[in-house]
């Protein structure tokens, strides 16, 4: 059975709507991030795509952090708005993106920020201009490669390159969109308000990556970095550039868990299927019917497999790995 969604990368982004020179809503969500704040609230200064505002959230952090925000919030004046339901509550990271995103007035492009990173000076230019390439009544996800860095952005490697073009279905077995590159167009941003997640099972990339792919929206991939990726010990998503550290991760957690996530995200998105285009709610109609336990339910998957080309990772060697959990699990 084939996957429908109309996820696809062109291969350049000439702009052609007013989209890339509209005011872009940055979402920062901090806890404990004062090490490192200061460079990455300087890389938003240092922006070449100068319109924008940032809404932030403290989620309970016990250092540093509240002061350098304030310091900044009174620098930028009504460029840097907090979001005060429920600040400096600690709501884990999904839900504190969730809240952010809610404040966001409407017909507005997001880009969600990372405390520990820096930005190179284009991007939030290269993500408008992408996603102007978009109707603007189209659901569009733009997402890049980092340069990843040791704790002092010392260049350490590239994460792993980003397919051409991708599927819902794909994005059921894996997410490729990591948080600190995303941008949404305004009509992403209106579907996932529409569904805001209730638990932490999911991470708001994630999240936002799914929804994008299962409603037949656009998902644009980048293979220049944007930015500089922070790898210093406490992040709250690591990036491991190489596929052996990736697969090594994946046989220590098992089958169980990768199955429990897929199970869980299954039953995330039945339930706002209304969402999705009919092929893509057939799709996970069917995969739930394949989740049972035992031996009928292994045969179930099995076929599944079989029938769902697009059911699959990526790369060579982790689409293996994915088959075998998915089987497994």
């Amino acid at each position: 059975m084939q996957d429908n969604s109309q996820s696809t990368m062109p291969g350049r982004f000439p702009a052609q709507s007013g989209l890339s020179d509209a005011p872009v809503a940055i979402l920062l969500s901090l806890y404990n991030g004062g090490t490192y704040l200061s460079e990455q609230l300087a890389s938003l200064e240092g922006q070449t795509h100068t319109n924008w505002v940032l809404y932030w959230r403290d989620d309970g952090s016990t250092d540093g952090t509240l002061s350098l925000m304030q310091h900044f919030s009174q620098k930028m004046g009504h460029r840097c708005i907090m979001v005060t339901p429920r600040n400096g509550q600690h709501l884990g990271v999904t839900a504190s993106y969730s809240h952010l995103l809610a404040a966001v007035p409407p017909d507005m492009p997001v880009a969600f920020c990372d405390q520990d990173d820096v930005w190179l000076p284009d991007k939030l230019a290269r993500g408008l201009k992408a996603l102007a390439t978009l109707p603007s009544t189209q659901p569009g996800l733009y997402c890049a490669r980092q340069t990843l860095t040791d704790r002092n952005l010392t260049p350490v490697g590239l994460s792993p390159p980003l397919p051409q073009a991708t599927s819902f279905l794909a994005a059921l077995t894996q997410n490729i969109a990591t948080g600190c590159t995303i941008m949404l167009s305004p009509a992403a941003c209106d579907l996932l308000k529409k569904a805001m997640p209730a638990s932490s099972h999911i991470l708001h990339d994630w999240w936002a990556y799914l929804l994008v792919a299962g409603a037949g929206g656009n998902i644009l991939t980048d293979n220049r970095p944007v930015l500089l990726y922070r790898q210093h010990g406490q992040n709250a998503v690591g990036a491991p550039a190489r596929f052996m550290q990736r697969a090594l991760g994946a046989l220590r957690r098992g089958p169980s868990l990768f199955m429990d996530i897929f199970r869980a995200n299954t039953l995330y998105l039945l339930s706002r299927r209304q969402l999705l285009t009919p092929e893509n709610q057939e799709s996970l109609r069917l995969i739930q019917q394949g989740l049972g336990r035992g031996w009928r339910g292994l045969a179930a998957r099995f076929s599944l497999l079989q029938k769902m080309e697009q059911l699959r990772r990526h790369e060579k060697l982790e689409q293996l790995v994915f088959r075998l959990w998915f089987l497994l699990g």
